[in-house]
């Protein structure tokens, strides 16, 4: 549970942060492509960064081993690097021929998601209050 907390707040910490620098500090000096690149993987990041909170707060409360919620945590993190980091690299750097790795990152979420339901669905209609008995 530390580890997806940590990653959680390292990708809330880094989403905010490259959003107010696109924002405030590099407006007049890049092109509004890399702007706007920069502000896509901010606003994914931080999505993304409570979606890996959310699967902290998941596996505390998970009654044994929850192996769709440590590939959701896994998607969801190899998805903000590959999907948010690669963006905020082109953006930085204008490097376009990152690019192609982008899509990476967004099956990565996909798969962090589908596992999530998986997780969801094998729940088996418990309910909060029966688990904490």
């Amino acid at each position: 549970m530390r580890f997806w907390i940590c990653a959680a707040a390292v990708n809330g910490f880094l989403a905010v942060a490259m959003g107010a620098l696109a924002a405030h500090g590099l407006r007049d000096r890049l092109p509004a492509d890399s702007l706007d690149w920069i502000e896509t993987g901010a606003r994914l990041g931080l999505g993304h960064g409570l979606a890996l909170l959310a699967v902290a707060l998941l596996a505390d409360r998970a009654a044994g081993p929850a192996r769709a919620l440590e590939v959701a945590g896994w998607g969801f993190l190899l998805g903000t690097a590959l999907f948010s980091g690669v963006l905020y690299v082109m953006g930085l750097s204008g490097w376009r021929a990152l690019g192609a790795v982008v899509p990476l990152g967004g099956v990565a979420f996909l798969i962090g998601w589908g596992a999530l339901f998986a997780y969801g669905i094998g729940l088996r209609g418990e309910s909060a209050a029966t688990r904490s008995n």
